[in-house]
Protein backbone atom coordinates (compact mmCIF):
# COMPACT_ATOMS: atom_id res chain seq x y z
CA UNK A 1 0.00 0.00 0.00
CA UNK A 2 1.52 3.36 -0.97
CA UNK A 3 2.06 5.94 1.75
CA UNK A 4 0.27 9.29 1.75
CA UNK A 5 3.45 10.93 0.44
CA UNK A 6 3.71 8.39 -2.38
CA UNK A 7 0.05 8.98 -3.29
CA UNK A 8 0.67 12.74 -3.39
CA UNK A 9 3.67 12.18 -5.67
CA UNK A 10 1.64 9.84 -7.90
CA UNK A 11 -1.11 12.46 -8.24
CA UNK A 12 1.51 15.11 -9.09
CA UNK A 13 3.04 12.80 -11.70
CA UNK A 14 -0.43 12.18 -13.18
CA UNK A 15 -1.00 15.92 -13.53
CA UNK A 16 2.46 16.44 -14.99
CA UNK A 17 2.21 13.64 -17.55
CA UNK A 18 -1.31 14.77 -18.49
CA UNK A 19 -0.16 18.37 -18.94
CA UNK A 20 2.78 17.36 -21.13
CA UNK A 21 0.63 15.15 -23.35
CA UNK A 22 -2.02 17.86 -23.61
CA UNK A 23 0.59 20.42 -24.62
CA UNK A 24 1.92 18.05 -27.28
CA UNK A 25 -1.55 17.61 -28.76
CA UNK A 26 -2.33 21.32 -28.57
CA UNK A 27 0.99 22.66 -29.86
CA UNK A 28 1.79 20.02 -32.48
CA UNK A 29 -1.52 19.02 -34.08
CA UNK A 30 0.16 18.45 -37.46
CA UNK A 31 2.38 15.80 -35.86
CA UNK A 32 -0.81 13.86 -35.16
CA UNK A 33 -2.57 14.56 -38.46
CA UNK A 34 0.38 13.82 -40.76
CA UNK A 35 0.23 10.07 -41.50
CA UNK A 36 3.98 9.48 -41.18
CA UNK A 37 4.51 11.66 -38.12
CA UNK A 38 1.36 10.30 -36.50
CA UNK A 39 2.58 6.73 -36.96
CA UNK A 40 6.01 7.66 -35.62
CA UNK A 41 4.28 9.11 -32.57
CA UNK A 42 2.83 5.69 -31.85
CA UNK A 43 6.23 4.00 -32.34
CA UNK A 44 8.10 6.49 -30.16
CA UNK A 45 5.57 5.95 -27.38
CA UNK A 46 7.51 2.88 -26.25
CA UNK A 47 10.63 4.72 -25.02
CA UNK A 48 8.50 7.57 -23.65
CA UNK A 49 6.33 5.09 -21.76
CA UNK A 50 9.42 3.35 -20.40
CA UNK A 51 10.79 6.71 -19.22
CA UNK A 52 7.43 7.59 -17.63
CA UNK A 53 7.25 4.29 -15.76
CA UNK A 54 10.86 4.64 -14.62
CA UNK A 55 10.24 8.23 -13.45
CA UNK A 56 7.13 7.08 -11.59
CA UNK A 57 9.14 4.37 -9.86
CA UNK A 58 12.02 6.65 -8.93
CA UNK A 59 10.17 9.87 -8.04
CA UNK A 60 7.44 8.15 -6.01
CA UNK A 61 10.05 5.82 -4.48
CA UNK A 62 8.01 2.75 -5.27
CA UNK A 63 9.12 -0.66 -4.09
CA UNK A 64 9.10 -3.38 -6.76
CA UNK A 65 5.81 -4.75 -5.43
CA UNK A 66 4.26 -1.25 -5.71
CA UNK A 67 5.27 -0.52 -9.30
CA UNK A 68 2.27 -1.97 -11.11
CA UNK A 69 -0.29 -0.44 -8.75
CA UNK A 70 1.57 2.88 -8.78
CA UNK A 71 1.62 3.06 -12.57
CA UNK A 72 -2.03 1.98 -12.67
CA UNK A 73 -2.86 4.78 -10.22
CA UNK A 74 -1.02 7.37 -12.34
CA UNK A 75 -2.67 6.09 -15.53
CA UNK A 76 -6.15 5.94 -14.01
CA UNK A 77 -5.84 9.45 -12.60
CA UNK A 78 -4.56 10.88 -15.88
CA UNK A 79 -7.27 9.02 -17.83
CA UNK A 80 -9.97 10.50 -15.61
CA UNK A 81 -8.51 13.97 -16.17
CA UNK A 82 -8.48 13.27 -19.92
CA UNK A 83 -12.06 12.03 -19.80
CA UNK A 84 -13.31 15.18 -18.10
CA UNK A 85 -11.17 17.45 -20.27
CA UNK A 86 -12.17 15.76 -23.54
CA UNK A 87 -15.84 15.82 -22.59
CA UNK A 88 -16.21 19.33 -21.20
CA UNK A 89 -13.02 21.21 -22.09
CA UNK A 90 -11.90 19.74 -25.40
CA UNK A 91 -10.55 23.11 -26.53
CA UNK A 92 -7.66 22.49 -24.14
CA UNK A 93 -6.38 20.02 -26.73
CA UNK A 94 -6.83 22.39 -29.67
CA UNK A 95 -9.45 23.53 -32.13
CA UNK A 96 -9.05 20.92 -34.87
CA UNK A 97 -11.48 18.04 -34.21
CA UNK A 98 -9.34 15.61 -36.21
CA UNK A 99 -6.22 16.44 -34.19
CA UNK A 100 -8.17 16.12 -30.94
CA UNK A 101 -9.56 12.71 -32.01
CA UNK A 102 -6.15 11.46 -33.11
CA UNK A 103 -4.63 12.86 -29.93
CA UNK A 104 -7.18 10.95 -27.86
CA UNK A 105 -6.23 7.76 -29.75
CA UNK A 106 -2.56 8.45 -29.04
CA UNK A 107 -3.36 9.00 -25.35
CA UNK A 108 -5.18 5.66 -25.11
CA UNK A 109 -2.29 3.94 -26.84
CA UNK A 110 0.17 5.57 -24.43
CA UNK A 111 -1.77 4.45 -21.37
CA UNK A 112 -1.87 0.88 -22.66
CA UNK A 113 1.82 0.85 -23.54
CA UNK A 114 2.73 2.29 -20.14
CA UNK A 115 0.77 -0.43 -18.37
CA UNK A 116 2.42 -3.08 -20.54
CA UNK A 117 5.87 -1.64 -19.76
CA UNK A 118 5.14 -1.67 -16.02
CA UNK A 119 3.85 -5.23 -16.21
CA UNK A 120 6.94 -6.31 -18.16
CA UNK A 121 9.22 -4.68 -15.59
CA UNK A 122 7.44 -6.45 -12.73
CA UNK A 123 7.48 -9.82 -14.49
CA UNK A 124 11.19 -9.47 -15.32
CA UNK A 125 11.93 -8.56 -11.71
CA UNK A 126 9.99 -11.59 -10.45
CA UNK A 127 11.66 -13.87 -12.98
CA UNK A 128 15.13 -12.68 -11.92
CA UNK A 129 14.24 -13.22 -8.26
CA UNK A 130 13.65 -16.93 -8.87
Amino acid sequence: MPSKMQIAKLVALSLGFWALATLYIRLLPNALINPLQGSMGFVTTLPVAWLSVWLTKVLARLAPNQLLSGVAFVGATAMMIDGVALRWFSDLYGSDPLAVRLGAAWLLWGYGVSMAVALTMVLRSEFRAR
